[in-house]
């Protein structure tokens, strides 16, 4: 058996695989995606620069979430990134998944951002 420990190296090994590929720039920035056991993240990243242009969570007070550990939530925090990110001008993004497989929570963001309006 894995402990989660061995779980979350591999992730990190999964994501410096990906990130080897994925760039993010300041017309098409990376969208990138953690999920921990209680809520879910996201951050629009010009790799350029090194900076944040816009991030949401599971977190924010504006979404008045009960739990930010489903698929609902994950689903609200697309959305609003989608919205924070078209505020910015940002239409086009690089989803980068952070390691994790792509289902659940972490399909159901993206499902969201691409719905509102992001295009990946």
């Amino acid at each position: 058996m894995f402990t989660k420990a061995d779980k979350n190296k591999a992730r990190k090994k999964r994501h410096l695989r990906i990130r080897k590929r994925v760039l993010g720039s300041a017309v098409r920035p990376r969208l990138n995606v953690f999920r921990s056991s209680k809520h879910i993240y996201a951050q629009l990243i010009d790799d350029v620069t090194g900076a944040t242009l816009a991030s949401a969570s599971s977190l924010d007070k504006e979404l008045g979430l009960k739990s930010g550990s489903n698929k609902e939530a994950a689903a609200a925090v697309g959305s609003l990134i989608a919205k924070r990110a078209q505020d910015k001008g940002v239409t086009e993004v690089v989803f980068d998944r952070g390691g994790y497989l792509y289902h659940g929570r972490v399909q159901a963001l993206a499902e969201a951002a691409r719905e509102a309006g992001l295009q990946f």
